[in-house]
């Protein structure tokens, strides 16, 4: 599983905070990895020239394998918040959706029998 991390330029602690927030995405999307071919993580603050609550910002879009991508945004007031919510947020949307894929590929229905 590829990850690609962006930021933009009023994030502080570029390498430092993408190792970090790239580790906490890799370990709670740790058990979907066969099953994706890659991860994009973009964090950015939306009000970069103010301080204010809740203005920073985590995007992570996730690509399954021979799918559409699934992508969640949450905000929090530090990017490692906004990165863990975006990250619980989106295991629980992999969660389900591979969990429906399973759901729907069964076996084709037993002959009935007279």
């Amino acid at each position: 599983m590829q990850v690609q991390f962006n930021s933009d330029s009023s994030v502080m602690g570029t390498e430092n905070v993408a190792s970090r927030i790239e580790a906490r995405v890799r370990e709670k999307l740790a058990r979907f990895e066969d099953r994706l071919s890659r991860i994009e993580i973009h964090v950015h603050d939306e009000n970069a020239h103010k301080h204010g609550h809740d203005d920073k910002a985590c995007t992570i879009e996730a690509r399954p394998r021979g799918g559409k991508p699934i992508g969640v945004t949450e905000g929090a007031s530090t990017v490692d918040d906004a990165a863990r919510r975006a990250a619980m947020t989106l295991s629980q949307r992999l969660n389900r959706h591979f969990g429906k894929q399973a759901r729907h590929s069964h076996d084709p229905r037993p002959d009935k029998v007279l």
